[in-house]
């Protein structure tokens, strides 16, 4: 029938390349820790303006008011832009075929771990946690730097894609491995020459 295609996905995953070809790097996820870490800031900021708007030309001398802004000014910088910014900048990326955490706000710091060599997850949910659907992963295999991705949100969503990232990678880097040409230019495992038959 005119206008129907090839299948480009298996049971919602992506068609794998042909052997040899290298995979092209496209983005299954990209998330931060949870919001809810600035829920103190959010209160500190509704509370600063607030007592702020309030004081201000309620002071017994005029240079007070500017002793009050400058004194807002630094505990929203320090309890509200600061917190925001560290939060902001801690950001977990998931390729195809690695985690990467990048983190640091003037200094920024990046860790990869490679699915192709496997990793052990570790899940830890605290009770607050529970409520919000989040929780903490520890990724280790035993040789990389351990990777952990602190309070993340729908944490068994993205624990579920990380194991189907490390079985995909695997299949793929034991799939191309197979179909490596070998040292005499031919595709496949070298085969022996068969014996000489007797005569």
């Amino acid at each position: 029938m005119e206008g129907m295609t090839q299948p480009t996905s298996y049971g919602g995953r992506p068609m794998p390349p042909p052997p040899g070809a290298p995979a092209p790097e496209l983005l299954v996820a990209r998330m931060r820790g949870h919001a809810r870490r600035l829920f103190w800031s959010a209160l500190v900021l509704i509370a600063t303006v607030g007592a702020t708007a309030y004081f201000y030309d309620n002071l017994p001398a005029p240079f007070e008011n500017w002793m009050l802004l400058v004194a807002a000014g630094l505990v929203v910088l320090l309890l509200v832009v600061l917190p925001y910014l560290v939060w902001a900048a801690r950001v977990y990326t998931i390729p195809p075929r690695r985690v990467i955490v990048r983190h640091g706000v003037l200094v920024r710091h990046r860790s990869e771990l490679p699915h192709a060599r496997g990793y052990q997850i570790s899940v830890r949910r605290g009770p607050l946690q529970r409520m919000w659907g989040c929780g903490t992963l520890t990724l280790d295999n035993g040789v990389d730097a351990t990777l952990r991705l602190v309070d993340i949100p729908n944490v068994a969503l993205v624990h579920e894609v990380l194991v189907d990232q490390v079985e995909v990678s695997q299949i793929l880097a034991h799939r191309d491995a197979q179909s490596a040409p070998n040292p005499a230019g031919s595709a496949g495992p070298a085969v022996p020459p068969p014996p000489p038959l007797p005569s």
